[in-house]
C-alpha cells in the first residue's frame, strides 16, 4: 500500500478550525491555508469571535489564500450561523452542515470524516479526476460520483479512501501528466498509458 499514512492534511485542532479551514482551501493549497489559519485562529479563536470580526481586517489576514473578500463573508456567515443555531458549536449532522455559508457536502464530509469520525467521501477534484480515470464513474457530477463511490466500498472506509485518493492525485496521478510508470494500480487502471510509462522517468515524477 502506497499511502499507508494517508490523512486529511489541513491542520486544526477542533471542528469549527476544521471547517473554517476547509473553507479556506477552496482555489489554493492545503499549505498555503496552514500557513494562514495560525494567524486567523490566534486572533479569532472561535466561532463568537470570527462572527464579530472586523471585515477589512479578517480580509488581510485572509488575502493570501485568495478570493479573500468572499472567503471572508463565508467564514463570517457560517461563524454567526453557528452562534445563533447551533449554540457556537459546528454540528456533527451533514443536513445542518450543509446549510451554512460556504458549505456544500465535500466540505461537510471532510469535518464529519475528520473531526468527528463519521465516514463520508470528499469529492473534490483529485477524487473526481481519479474516480473517472480508474472507471468508478462516467459522471461530473459531485453527488452523483459521491454516492457511486459510496457503492463500491464499505461505509467505514469511506472517509480513508477518500484521503488516499486524494493523495495518489497529489504525488502520482496528476491531472496534466500522471506518472503512470511508477503507479501502483496501473495494471487494474483502464486510463493507464495517458502519462509517462517509462519507469524512471515516471519515477521522477512522483512526489514525496
Amino acid at each position: 500500500m502506497r499511502y499507508p499514512d494517508a490523512h486529511c492534511e489541513l491542520d486544526f485542532t477542533s471542528p469549527f478550525e476544521l471547517l473554517v479551514a476547509t473553507v479556506l482551501s477552496a482555489q489554493t493549497t492545503d499549505v498555503r491555508v496552514n500557513l494562514t489559519t495560525p494567524i486567523l485562529f490566534a486572533r479569532y479563536p472561535d466561532a463568537a469571535a470570527l462572527a464579530a470580526a472586523n471585515p477589512e481586517e479578517l480580509e488581510e489576514i485572509l488575502r493570501p489564500t485568495g478570493f479573500f473578500r468572499a472567503k471572508a463573508r463565508s467564514v463570517m456567515g457560517l461563524s454567526r450561523d453557528l452562534v445563533e443555531r447551533f449554540g457556537g458549536q459546528v454540528p456533527p449532522r451533514l443536513t445542518d452542515l450543509v446549510t451554512l455559508p460556504g458549505v456544500g457536502r465535500k466540505t461537510a464530509n471532510v469535518v464529519l470524516g475528520n473531526a468527528f469520525g463519521i465516514p463520508g467521501i470528499t469529492t473534490d477534484t483529485h477524487v473526481m479526476r481519479l474516480s473517472t480515470r480508474l472507471g468508478y464513474t462516467t459522471s461530473e457530477d459531485p453527488v452523483v460520483v459521491e454516492k457511486e463511490l459510496g457503492a463500491l466500498l464499505p461505509r467505514k472506509d469511506w472517509t480513508m479512501a477518500s484521503h488516499r485518493l486524494i493523495f495518489h492525485g497529489r504525488r502520482t496521478c496528476f491531472a496534466r501528466k500522471p506518472a503512470c510508470g511508477a503507479c501502483p494500480v496501473a495494471s487494474m487502471c483502464p486510463s493507464a498509458g495517458i502519462g509517462e510509462l517509462d519507469p524512471v522517468k515516471a519515477a521522477a515524477l512522483v512526489k514525496p
